[in-house]
């Protein structure tokens, strides 16, 4: 359990993965828009709109296809970007001009995420690590957020099985 901001103990989702490729790659994977579109988000999804700028108070703008066809937006906005160590951030689902929304299947899903992503170098592959914890919840967020913590467990698996993909696939060509 931490906290954030609120003062009020939140559980957090936290997965890690051992990627099979050196830091630089993955840290390159996960700052580069034109690279991000091609692995980021939940399996089935495609991303169309990948703008990035990564400093903190910068932003990463995309919108992501879901597998029926409908378009989703979401937005980060950098806290700290540590290379080749740490990105923090804020995300949230948005609008294609980059407004805050509400999550779109979730109504009560909170507005804005904390996220931390960390990289450490073991014997010539990457430990990924992922914390996501909600930012000033209501306590309905609160609740919602913490109901929907295994189904996030498993999207982020997901999304992390599509990144090892991509990183092998990618490395194989090279």
């Amino acid at each position: 359990m931490t906290s954030a901001t609120d003062g009020r103990d939140i559980r957090e989702i936290t997965v890690t993965r051992l990627i099979a490729a050196p830091r630089a790659v993955v840290w390159q994977a996960w700052t580069d828009p034109k690279l991000m579109a091609k692995w980021w988000g939940p399996k089935g999804f495609k991303v169309k709109v990948s703008n990035m700028d990564l400093r903190p108070g910068g932003t990463y703008h995309y919108c992501m296809q879901s597998p029926d066809g409908n378009d989703m937006w979401g937005k980060f906005v950098y806290r700290e970007v540590v290379k080749p160590e740490r990105l923090v951030l804020v995300n949230s689902f948005s609008d294609a001009q980059g407004n805050i929304t509400r999550h779109p299947m979730s109504p009560s899903w909170p507005r804005e995420m904390l996220s931390t992503f960390t990289f450490s170098e073991e014997n010539g592959q990457t430990k990924v690590t992922v914390t996501w914890i909600p930012l000033n919840p209501t306590d309905i967020e609160r609740k919602t957020f913490e109901e929907g913590m295994a189904s996030m467990q498993q999207g982020w698996t997901g999304t992390m099985d599509q990144f090892a993909a991509f990183l092998a696939a990618d490395r194989a060509a090279a």
